[in-house]
């Protein structure tokens, strides 16, 4: 409960509690012929009332609401009988049924009250008046103009929350691109610098040993040198696999169906495998690390399937849904068995195994599903969900 309506139900209960002691009082000192009755009546009164806060069914349950109302009425409608006072109570009873009841259904009960309030007067008074009705009346207008207003300061109020949460949200999201990007950038840095200093080191080590190893008599000499040399071989190449790990996908000049086209066609042309790309749906822009992940993952696949798989076609296919991303490879190769293949580890070479790509592919919230068996070929299908579309060159 927000703290203005914690001090509005306060203040309503001060009013009626007020409204009711002094309604007694004056029948009480005011020598009414119904003293007693009228101070049992307050009693009742305010004993209906407040029954009402503590029983959690009527604010869960408007049925329930109206029935504590009614009988709330009713006893209002024996102390109104008993002295004039009991106009006074018609205000905070507006408040009440235009709170808990329908908008429709608690005018309709203000409405009533009122009339209720202006005959009850009338009778004590013993004649109709309009003086006498411009009280009631006035009292359910300015109600139902109360109640109204903080209804529509209420919707402002949570449309502005709404509105700071989409804010942070926002907020958030952008965040989180700006650290993706930064990420990204970093690790292109290793990259280069690894590539420019680390490896070209070991390059160089690589080759000044070689040439030692050929000017050396064997010997203990030799050995040493060409231990050396395999030493920085083997680091040359983890150096290499860093670099290649680290260096996200040129995307950067051609979007990613293009890029994925371009793929196809150079594995055709280098290992005289045909392999078929194929674009459905329309393309949208793509967080840049789903982009990565999925031209990563169809480099791995198709570079696994003309390694190992012995096939005679692969297909590629890009799937741009309203929710998703999608990227399927299929050929026709020798298969495997799944279960086996992802225990294993990602291969030295590439680091691209399916432990891998699972790997890369849940960080980014998407799923990789692999079905296979010995002799039937192979079927890769890698999901991301989309957030927001727009749509971008093919």
């Amino acid at each position: 409960m927000t703290r203005p309506l914690r001090i509005l139900r306060v203040c309503l209960h001060l009013l009626m509690a007020a409204l009711l002691v002094l309604a007694a009082l004056r029948g009480a000192l005011g020598g009414a012929p119904y003293a007693t009755a009228i101070s049992l009546a307050a009693v009742a009164m305010g004993a209906v009332y407040a029954a009402g806060p503590a029983l959690p069914r009527i604010r869960r349950s408007p049925r329930a609401a109206a029935g504590w109302l009614g009988v709330l009425a009713i006893a209002w409608l024996v102390l109104l009988a008993l002295t004039p006072d009991g106009v006074w109570l018609a205000f905070p009873l507006f408040l009440l049924q235009l709170h808990l009841l329908p908008l429709r259904a608690g005018v309709s009960a203000v409405a009533a009250s009122t009339l209720l309030a202006i005959g009850g007067f009338a009778w004590h008074a013993g004649r109709f008046s309009p003086a006498a009705a411009i009280g009631p009346i006035i009292g359910a207008a300015v109600s139902v103009a109360t109640v109204l207003a903080y209804q529509a300061l209420y919707r402002e109020s949570e449309h502005r929350r709404r509105l700071l949460d989409e804010l942070e949200t926002a907020r958030n999201d952008l965040a989180e691109a700006e650290r993706t990007a930064g990420v990204l950038e970093e690790r292109g840095r290793l990259a280069r610098e690894i590539h420019d200093t680390l490896a070209q080191g070991l390059s160089s080590i690589q080759l000044l040993l070689r040439a030692a190893e050929r000017s050396l008599p064997e010997g203990a000499a030799a050995e040493h040198v060409t231990r050396a040399r395999r030493t920085a071989q083997d680091n040359l190449a983890e150096a290499r696999r860093f670099v290649h790990d680290l260096t996200p996908p040129a995307l950067d000049d051609e979007p990613l169906p293009a890029a994925l086209r371009r793929l196809c066609a150079n594995t055709t042309e280098r290992a005289g495998l045909p392999v078929e790309f194929h674009l459905s749906g329309t393309p949208i822009t793509v967080a840049t690390p789903i982009e990565a992940a999925l031209l990563r993952i169809a480099q791995s696949a198709v570079a696994n399937t003309v390694a190992h798989a012995r096939a005679t076609h692969v297909a590629v296919t890009l799937t741009y849904m309203d929710d998703s991303i999608t990227l399927d490879v299929l050929d026709d190769g020798t298969g495997f068995d799944p279960a086996a293949a992802a225990a294993e580890s990602a291969s030295a070479e590439s680091g691209f195994g399916l432990a891998g790509m699972r790997a890369r592919t849940a960080d980014l919230g998407g799923t990789l599903a692999v079905e296979s068996e010995p002799g039937r070929g192979t079927a890769l299908a890698a999901a991301f969900p989309l957030h927001g579309r727009k749509e971008v060159p093919r």
